[in-house]
């Protein structure tokens, strides 16, 4: 059996964060990371625009408590205040950490670090790196796991969370490579295990994004927290989905209906393109529903707008968002020099997740926490994002929690002593799964259940709900559910079976998809990215309160938990 003093599945922003100060406090802790792909290979490369802080390089009116008003008014004031008070707090402290690492921001004429408007934000205050902000940043950090010894297993996949009374005493994982399982035992185990953008068809996430550090987590009896409340980024690249990032209307771009119109004066007049995401989002859903989408010919009514940025010029679209400019060119042969960009809504980010509390300590209950058992990124809830989360506040997130969990991981280990795990046990179960797999003679393809729920979680659980459409995909999901019994393997070997991995991940996204579908059922309310057209208020009376969902076999519990208010007494959202 192997062991480490701390195990942290998840090898993007805020894993790599942990791991370095946890490092970082404690030299002598024995650290490891485990990831399905390499670190560098992880989701948090893809992030484009920026990481919010108030460093006043631009404007020296902004401060800490702005942030956090535009941030908890961006939740649909469901955001907890005392995280959020956290997060904007130490911004820029964490940026100026993550400076002196080396990543490489862009500047202003004067050296300073350069920041840009973000949607949501009522000051210039996001930090970027040109458009691979992401990317720099997590370069950096994985050459510090490197300089701090930090072990890490790339390309092994995590099939279980090890849970016995009340504690996380380790993990059971698969080696990609030869099907080699191992039971890992550890002091403390923290999850940052990202997004589930694949429970949805389009989505601007990688296909590594498949929520498995959520489903083992509800597997394993514990809550989610506010799943219902899933991002629709405003701006995806039409038709494949990929992220055109906020930065390009940061940068001064415009969306333009069939009519040439810049229809955000109808949505937003305030903020225009820069309104938050859950509001552009649903502006352009509701121009293409209206008939004022374009077609590829350029005539009305297609399923698309245009993002334009002609006006921007050639120099600053090259130095500013280049790699916007080609993703553009490279995935849809667009010249956004000359052309406008063709764009619609693409889910994007999971503003609920596994609910921790500031120091990362995984939740068990409303008041219960789990002992040993950690998370952080976009795969916790700590609720700084509540409803609708602001553009550039998760980089900051994966940072400042990443690093706030790593201290507090350096701390609880300590003092303890290994926990015993039955390992012959675990591999046992492990085994039995993986050969139940193989074995298993059904007649569905795993790509046939896997786009017919994508399919279904995209037309019945999307930016628009209702009732009557989610009790149907209800319906459908309990049906997709008993065809995954049914599927088959084409691959029996051991090396490098990725079929194997597409039939463990597909399980995880069937997990997530009921745990947003039946809290989304319940919430009978609009609220941030959650909008129901049959209840399209939004009830404070009610459902100022988060969901903590229960899964099991036989159905989901949903129950409820206070949002903490200490700074801001929720009003109207306009903009």
């Amino acid at each position: 059996m192997l062991e480490h003093d701390v195990i942290i599945v998840g090898g993007g922003l805020a894993g790599c964060r942990a791991a370095v100060e946890i490092a970082r406090t404690n030299p002598s802790l024995n650290v490891a990371v485990v990831a399905k792909t390499h670190p560098i290979r992880s989701h948090s490369v893809a992030a484009q625009g920026g990481i919010a802080a108030t460093l006043k390089n631009v404007d020296s009116s902004d401060s800490w408590e702005a942030h956090a008003f535009d941030t908890v008014k961006g939740s649909d004031y469901l955001a907890d205040q005392d995280a959020v008070e956290i997060l904007t707090r130490e911004a820029p402290d964490v940026v100026i950490d993550l400076e002196h690492m080396g990543v490489l921001f862009s500047r202003l004429s004067d050296g300073r670090i350069a920041q840009r408007a973000f949607g949501g934000h009522s000051h210039n205050r996001t930090c970027y790196a040109a458009d691979k902000t992401g990317h720099a940043i997590l370069h950096e950090l994985v050459n510090n796991l490197r300089r701090y010894g930090v072990q890490i297993y790339q390309e092994w996949y995590v099939m279980r969370l090890i849970l016995e009374d009340g504690q996380a005493k380790g993990v059971v994982m698969y080696r990609i490579l030869d099907g080699r399982l191992e039971v890992v035992r550890a002091k403390a185990v923290m999850f940052a295990t990202g997004g589930y953008g694949r429970v949805y068809n389009t989505t601007s996430n990688d296909y590594a994004s498949t929520g498995d550090g959520l489903a083992m987590t509800a597997l394993a009896g514990l809550p989610l927290e506010d799943m219902e409340f899933v991002q629709f980024h405003p701006t995806g690249l039409y038709p494949v989905g990929v992220l055109i990032s906020e930065a390009v209307r940061g940068e001064g771009a415009y969306l333009i209906n069939s009519d040439g119109e810049r229809f955000m004066a109808r949505y937003a007049p305030s903020r225009m393109e820069l309104a938050p995401r859950d509001i552009t989002s649903r502006a352009i859903a509701y121009e293409i529903r209206a008939g004022r989408g374009i077609n590829p010919d350029g005539s009305a009514g297609g399923p698309f707008v245009h993002l334009d940025l002609r006006h921007l010029g050639k120099e600053k679209i090259m130095s500013r968002i280049p790699f916007c400019w080609e993703e553009a060119h490279r995935l849809v042969g667009v010249d956004a020099i000359t052309e406008p960009i063709p764009v619609r809504p693409t889910i994007h980010y999971c503003m609920g997740g596994i609910p921790v509390n500031t120091n990362g300590q995984v939740r068990s209950s409303g008041e219960n926490f789990v002992e040993g058992f950690f998370a952080a990124g976009e795969t916790a809830c700590v609720s700084v994002h509540g409803a609708n989360r602001l553009g550039s506040n998760s980089l900051l997130e994966c940072v400042v929690y990443g690093r706030r969990t790593g201290a507090a991981i350096a701390q609880y280990v300590q003092d303890r002593k290994f926990p015993t795990v039955d390992e012959q046990l675990y591999l046992r179960q492990a085994q039995q799964k993986l050969q139940s797999l193989l074995d298993q003679g059904g007649k569905y393809r795993i790509n046939q259940v896997r786009q017919a729920f994508q399919d279904t979680m995209t037309e019945y659980c999307g930016v628009f709900r209702t009732e009557e459409l989610m009790r149907q995909g209800w319906e459908k999901l309990q049906q997709l559910q008993q065809q995954y019994t049914e599927i088959y393997l084409d691959d029996k070997g051991s090396c490098w079976n990725t079929e194997i991995l597409e039939a463990l991940e597909l399980e995880n996204l069937i997990v997530v998809g009921q745990m947003i579908l039946s809290s989304a059922l319940n919430r009978q309310e609009s609220r941030g990215a959650h909008f129901r057209e049959d209840y399209p208020e939004r009830d404070d009376v009610n459902f100022l309160k988060h969901t903590m969902a229960y899964y099991s076999p036989a159905g989901i519990d949903i129950q409820y938990r206070p949002v903490t208010i200490t700074m801001f007494q929720p009003q109207e959202r306009k903009y």
